[in-house]
């Protein structure tokens, strides 16, 4: 019954997670225009995302414009797209995966097998998940912090960190919450599992009144 609860709690962690993943993969406000020193632009904020750049007048109008060629893109922003490509794909199936972890428990211990390897294939798909989900919103994050405090870079190119940030690390926590439930779940399932190989384990047992090979009996 705790068990059914964890995958439960885990498949809505899982759900946001990938939600916030999508949201955090499409949203253009990972690095955000700095208002510091004589920088007081108030009309205008700049948005840098991974697939295009914003410039927000007065919160009224907004202007966005994709990135014309992805060879001139930065080599850390290309791989930023494809991990961060790669996190909402595999948060799709780990969320698929926990929903049919669930079914299967709810059936009892008709398919303790399946329930093992689905709770087991969604575990190790939501840490693997939010795993890269968190490596490119950290990497971005730390790389504002540093452009920020760093006297050789001019004061128009420093920016703060975005909203986009925050939701990857949100949804990267909860990722990491899912599938530690589904581990933890997979870890009390696996003994009730039983052997992989059942007839293996008749195999091995001695029959009554069978004779051992080479030995003829007579009567």
């Amino acid at each position: 019954m705790g068990c059914c609860v964890l995958q439960i709690t885990g498949l809505i962690l899982g759900g946001v997670g990938m939600v916030g993943a999508l949201a955090a993969t499409a949203m253009p406000q990972w690095r955000v225009s700095a208002y510091v020193d004589g920088n007081i632009v108030v009309f205008e904020t700049i948005w840098e995302g991974l697939w295009m750049d914003c410039i927000s007048q007065l919160g009224i109008r907004l202007q966005c414009k994709f990135y014309d060629s992805v060879l001139a893109l930065p080599p850390p922003l290309e791989a930023f797209r494809a991990l961060m490509c790669a996190a909402v794909a595999l948060s799709v199936l780990s969320f698929l995966a926990a929903i049919v972890g669930v079914k299967y428990s709810q059936r009892g211990e008709q398919e303790p097998q399946a329930i093992s390897i689905f709770i087991l294939v969604a575990g190790v798909a939501f840490l693997l998940t939010g795993t890269l989900v968190l490596i490119p919103v950290s990497w971005t994050g730390a790389a504002v912090v540093r452009d920020f405090y760093d006297p050789a870079v001019p004061v128009p190119l420093k920016r703060e960190l975005g909203a986009a940030l925050y939701v990857g690390w949100g949804s990267s926590a909860l990722l990491l919450a899912a599938g530690a439930m589904y581990c933890h779940c997979w870890c009390g399932a696996a003994p009730a599992a039983g052997p992989t190989y059942p007839w293996l384990a008749r195999a091995a047992l001695p029959r009554a009144g069978r004779p051992a090979p080479g030995v003829h009996a007579y009567v």
